[in-house]
């Protein structure tokens, strides 16, 4: 009988080992490269701005406290593993299945002892690292000088302390429990703690080490309930945010107790490890869960049943107050100015002449429909697109204030289609150019918005041989360009479409320092990782002057530099010192402030013209529009100034990120005289308001007099936005730049009444000196309606015009000939002693080029109508033919003829159209329009009422006379 060996295995060859390894190696280079191009390109970005040290802040911060994290999770739980492994018995008889447990484990025991604390020390320094800004704002937290009207603790201990103290305690919790549950799965392995014939086994050293960890983590439990009494003040209720009656004297000691009895029990356990007597530990342990439902649960219902909802409101009156009193301090609505208004509903005769500077500025260009028009008209190139809606602004013009729409005209890289290329869309197409400007209050003849800066190149009031057009940095700019070039290099971006000798377009070169370079193949090749273009790396195009220009959306840089703001989302461009700049609002935020109710920011701001946005902290109870920052267009430079300078969390960032924020007093008049006060903020105000207008606990108990936003008349499911005007209120001296909202009551089951309860305005003039503030800047004023006059809503004033039978006459005239009729913006206006609604009425065509142009404007005031052609004929009808003041168009003699909405653009205030022609045009008198509208107006009128009335021969006859009138229109307005 023969026997073979078995083969001895063959090894590994060497050449394959290297080889895998070599692999290995390069993998973890090239993934290091890509990690180091993207911090690294970070650092450029901020470099170029003068921002780098909030980067490296954010840098240092983040790996400290991974480090602080991974050390605090990872040492503890080491430490407990070895101990419970050192301190095992060495004698002791184990049963065959912990035998082979241990088979299995002891061939990895060294690797669990290190990998299973690295492994949560990665979790918990990640969780760390994420959590830096909490302990940042601890570390540099300063007083705010209110106290609470509970503890009287400052408040800065809610806002900066507080969430520390219970993210440490939430930390050092998960690490005892974690230590608390490893210890006990290796004590039980190797038989520490034995489980058999019903009876616990445990060895001394895991009875000490086992009993030390529960006391420990008692001990933190009993912490954080003594904090818990503090967070009451920042939890909602079922009315209110804080605690009231029964949270103060039933909630509130209850915790207070609790954590007496959390910390006895834990004393217990720190006996129970000396002297080894569990039945303390443990029974003590049952009395504190039926001590928390008894005393956090059972007691407090029992209070709240039988003492508080019986006598509710005598009994949480103080409460009530305190939530009142706190919200209207968090919010910035404390310092209110109410006013009792008796509107009057009556419409006479010279009622306006006392509001002849309000009626003067009102808006009648909508900037939310006449996008299509001004794109029209001023965007000359499928590549250039103007914002929609359109801004609003102010500027001064002849000494006077005058309010405006404006948009940048900025690029639209989707129009290239088979012209995006690299070179294209990286080279040549880098900037928009201009800003158009058009008064807010005046139109042409053909409805069109009246320009007083416009074209390519730019002409107008603003444009001077300072003035620089060009957009490099806008909300529509490319995703990245690459421009600059030494003074011998062809330009090739391309400027503007015209030039000079009749070129089709001027190019030029950006001169400005925008970006980080690109100018070094180093630069270049972390540049082509980043944005994944190998053209950057090789384009002969880029130089060694070259700038790349990314990151450009105004609200993404700014919030960049300062990523503790909570952004507006909407800036406005303005021309500051001949600069274009945008101008964006950012706001300091928190949801610890005591005793103040929470508001959904992202509910609060959404209406027609702001789709709900996301936010990285929704629910505040605490805002503060702390800082106004710019971005210039041409260069990207970003400054921030404190606006509010003694808002306390302003200041705290201020200690975190030092020398980021400029003084306002560096804030120069002209940008000041473009500052408003911030959209979102006096949304955010209004929806508290709502509820938080009244003074007193017992009117806020009967919740008698809550009121909402009313919807946008175009819109039912949306609230309708506010709105900038110069006007005066009353009781102000002179018109003011301002912000409007109105409100209605709140709807109670099937009862929805559409009627005004009162109008917000806010002073949003900043004034025009040199770091200094307006004296009334930020002034809330509501007037409140008085409740014995019924003054329509806006829902119900557009349901008048919409049922009117002479107006809706009209609109179906002005449908005539494949157009459509689109309501503008619905204006509330409180003049006249009463309240004025202004609406401007578009017609533009139903299909294919598509100008909405003003064509007429309805007006009513208390329950009276008028539908005119301008604005000022408008208010003259309505006040008995003389309303004792001018609007903005009294000077336009509009064309009554209908419109198919498609075009036009002649203004016959000047006798050129609005290209710059001076081609003249026939009108037509206005007194056969008006005798052919009467026609149609009266047939449509009388067709309608035969139907009614099934009388087929008077509706036969109203048809024919209609047709008539609409036939004769048609040929007035082919004379034409």
């Amino acid at each position: 009988m023969t026997s073979t060996s078995a083969p001895t295995p063959a090894t590994p060859s060497r050449s394959r080992r290297i080889i895998a390894i070599s692999f290995v190696v390069i993998a973890a280079i090239v993934v290091a490269f890509f990690i180091f191009a993207s911090l690294y390109t970070d650092w450029l970005w901020f470099a170029q701005l003068g921002f780098e040290s909030v980067l490296l802040t954010q840098w240092v911060a983040r790996v400290v406290m991974f480090v602080i994290g991974f050390v605090a999770m990872a040492v503890p739980v080491w430490l407990s593993i070895t101990l419970a492994y050192r301190l095992r018995p060495v004698y002791v008889r184990l049963s065959s299945q912990l035998d082979r447990y241990q088979e299995v484990v002891e061939p990895l025991r060294r690797l669990a002892t290190w990998g299973i604390p690295v492994f949560f020390g990665f979790f918990a320094g990640f969780a760390a690292s994420a959590g830096w800004e909490t302990t940042a704002l601890w570390i540099n937290g300063v007083q705010t000088s209110v106290t609470d009207p509970q503890f009287n603790l400052d408040t800065g201990f809610y806002l900066f302390a507080l969430p520390f103290y219970s993210s440490v305690l939430g930390f050092a919790s998960a690490t005892i429990l974690i230590s608390l549950l490893v210890t006990a799965a290796v004590t039980y392995l190797y038989g520490s703690v034995r489980v058999g014939q019903r009876e616990l086994r445990i060895s001394k050293a895991a009875r000490i080490q086992v009993a030390i960890l529960a006391g420990i983590y008692l001990l933190l439990q009993a912490a954080s309930l003594f904090l818990d009494r503090y967070k009451t003040l920042t939890e909602a209720g079922s009315r209110i945010t804080g605690p009231g009656y029964t949270g103060v004297n039933a909630v509130i000691p209850g915790l207070a107790i609790l954590s007496v009895v959390a910390a006895i029990v834990a004393i217990l356990f720190f006996v129970t490890a000396a002297i080894g007597r569990w039945r303390y530990p443990l029974i003590a342990t049952a009395l504190l869960i039926v001590s928390s439902l008894v005393v956090g649960v059972g007691y407090p219902w029992v209070l709240n049943t039988v003492q508080v909802q019986p006598n509710q409101l005598a009994l949480e009156r103080d409460y009530y107050q305190r939530n009142i009193d706190s919200t209207k301090e968090a919010f910035g609505i404390d310092g209110l100015e109410k006013t009792n208004y008796d509107a009057v509903t009556d419409a006479e005769a010279g009622q306006l002449r006392a509001d002849a500077e309000t009626t003067a500025s009102i808006r009648i260009m909508d900037p939310a429909i006449i996008n299509p028009t001004v794109s029209q008209l001023q965007q000359y190139r499928a590549y250039y697109q103007f914002s929609s809606p359109l801004d609003v602004d102010r500027y001064e013009i002849d000494g006077e204030s005058q309010d405006t729409i404006v948009s940048v005209r900025d690029l639209n890289m989707n129009a290239l289609d088979s012209a995006a290329s690299w070179q294209n869309t990286t080279l040549v197409y880098t900037h928009g150019y201009g800003m158009v400007v058009a008064k807010g209050n005046e139109r042409t003849t053909d409805g069109d918005p009246v320009f007083i800066e416009s074209g390519i190149p730019a002409s107008g009031f603003l444009s001077s041989d300072d003035f620089e057009p060009r957009v490099y940095f806008g909300e529509s700019s490319p995703t990245y360009s690459i421009v600059g070039g030494s003074d011998s290099t062809e330009p090739i971006e391309l400027d503007y479409p015209s030039g000079a000798d009749g070129s089709s377009e001027t190019k030029t070169t950006f001169t400005g320092d925008g970006g980080p370079s690109v100018g070094n193949v180093f630069n270049r090749l972390l540049y082509a990782l980043k944005f994944q273009s190998e053209q950057i790396l090789f384009s002969d195009y880029v130089n060694e002057d070259s700038q790349i220009l990314y990151d450009r959306d105004p609200i993404d840089r700014v919030q960049k530099v300062a990523p503790y703001l909570t952004l507006d989302s909407d800036p406005y461009p303005s021309v500051v010192d001949g600069r274009i700049v945008w101008i964006v609002d950012g706001y300091t935020t928190s949801d610890a402030y005591p005793y103040s109710t929470a508001q959904s920011l992202s509910q609060a701001i959404a209406d027609t013209n702001n789709t709900a946005p996301t936010y990285q902290l929704d629910d505040i109870n605490y805002i503060r529009n702390s800082v106004k920052a710019t971005v210039d267009a041409y260069d990207g430079s970003v400054t921030l100034y404190a606006w509010d300078e003694e808002d306390p969390v302003l200041e705290t960032w201020q200690k975190v990120y030092p020398s980021t924020v400029k003084p306002i007093s560096e804030m120069s008049g002209e940008l000041m005289s473009h500052v408003r006060y911030p959209t979102d903020l006096f949304k955010v105000q209004r929806a508290m308001l709502g509820q938080y207008h009244v003074d007193d606990a017992q009117s806020f108990y009967q919740s008698d007099n809550r009121w909402v936003t009313p919807n946008d008349p175009q819109s039912d499911q949306l609230l309708q936005p506010p709105y900038y005007l110069t006007m005066r209120m009353p009781g102000q001296e002179s018109p003011t730049y301002s912000m409007f909202t109105s409100f209605i009551p709140e709807a109670s089951g099937t009862n929805s009444r559409n009627v005004l309860m009162g109008y917000l305005a806010v002073d949003s003039d900043a004034g025009s000196e040199d770091g200094v503030v307006g004296e009334d800047y930020g002034k809330l004023r509501m007037l409140e309606i008085d409740a014995d006059t019924t003054v329509p809503g806006p829902g119900q004033v557009q349901n008048t015009f919409n049922s009117d039978t002479a107006i809706s006459s009209q609109i179906n005239i002005l449908k005539q000939g494949q157009s459509d009729v689109i309501n503008g913006n619905l204006l509330t206006l409180p003049v006249g002693g009463g309240f004025l609604y202004v609406q401007p009425v578009f017609v533009q065509a139903s299909s294919g080029t598509q100008l909405p142009q003003l064509q007429k404007v309805l007006v009513a005031f208390g329950n009276e109508v008028a539908f005119e052609d301008t604005l000022n004929d408008a208010l003259d009808a309505l006040f008995g033919g003389d309303s004792g003041a001018n609007a903005g168009d009294e000077e336009v003699a509009p064309d009554d003829g209908t419109t198919d909405g498609s075009g036009g653009g002649t203004d016959t205030t000047d006798g050129t159209d609005s290209t710059g022609g001076g081609t003249d045009e026939i009108v037509v008198p206005a007194t056969e329009y008006e005798a052919a509208l009467e026609e149609a107006r009266q047939a449509m009128v009388d067709r309608n009422t035969a139907l009614q009335s099934s009388d087929w021969t008077a509706y036969g006859e109203a048809d024919a006379r209609l047709t008539d009138a609409i036939n004769t229109l048609l040929e007035l307005d082919g004379s034409q």
